[in-house]
């Protein structure tokens, strides 16, 4: 019996994931759930966007089993990580959303839900935690260690043992040297060079980084819409 999967988010994240899951002959997507009302009744590659995410334990009800977080970041990875646990909350198990052309060590440790679009290399003995999101083409190698809920965007490079705390966002083209530690929910400025450790709750930038500001603590939306 093929898995019957909910997506949450029906932006251009969730586009991917679904181009990926519809490789899967072992799922079967049903719909989108997404607070935007312009896009209830529309469809994304096919998939009906069927209303918001109030709708949830209805379609539970209906015998769908498995989810997805379709919502990308631009920074703030939380009102992801909040959709995460309200769905596996609800009952629902995350579906590992892994493109063929993904390369992934076997000594590799894969956590629930990670996303691993074309081209990424996650090499031997790293590690990924729960709901996590690397981009096209990006590297994590040997002996890195990324935490829950973290987005790694396109092209970043994390070079052997970094440490990368949860809720982090790691920017395109970023490359984050040897032994480094990123706290949680900081974010790392698209092609920036970090060669210093970055505390929690911290924006940085620049070749090589340096901090501009602090992270609000606030949670913003809890969904919505994506780049």
């Amino acid at each position: 019996m093929r898995d019957r999967v909910i997506g949450l988010g029906a932006g251009g994240h969730a586009k991917g994931i679904i181009e990926i899951l519809k490789l899967n002959p072992s799922c079967k997507i049903v719909g989108l759930l997404d607070p935007n009302k312009e896009l209830h009744g529309l469809e994304v590659l096919g998939i009906p966007v069927l209303g918001g995410d109030a709708l949830l334990l209805e379609l539970i009800q209906e015998k769908v089993s498995h989810f997805f977080v379709g919502l990308g970041g631009v920074g703030d990875n939380r009102p992801r990580q909040k959709l995460f646990e309200y769905a596996l909350g609800s009952g629902l198990f995350p579906v590992d959303v892994i493109h063929p052309k993904a390369i992934i060590s076997p000594l590799a440790k894969m956590g629930q839900g990670v996303q691993v679009m074309a081209g990424a290399v996650v090499n031997i003995h790293a590690q990924l935690g729960t709901d996590v999101i690397l981009n096209s083409n990006s590297v994590i190698e040997h002996d890195c260690v990324v935490g829950d809920h973290v987005h790694i965007a396109s092209g970043a490079v994390l070079a052997s043992t970094v440490t990368i705390g949860e809720s982090t966002h790691i920017g395109a083209g970023a490359v984050i040297r040897q032994c480094i530690t990123i706290g949680n929910n900081a974010i790392i400025g698209a092609g920036a060079v970090v060669v210093n450790d970055v505390p929690a709750n911290t924006v940085v930038a620049g070749v090589p980084a340096k901090p501009l500001k602090s992270v609000s603590t606030q949670i913003s939306k809890t969904s919505g819409g994506d780049c």
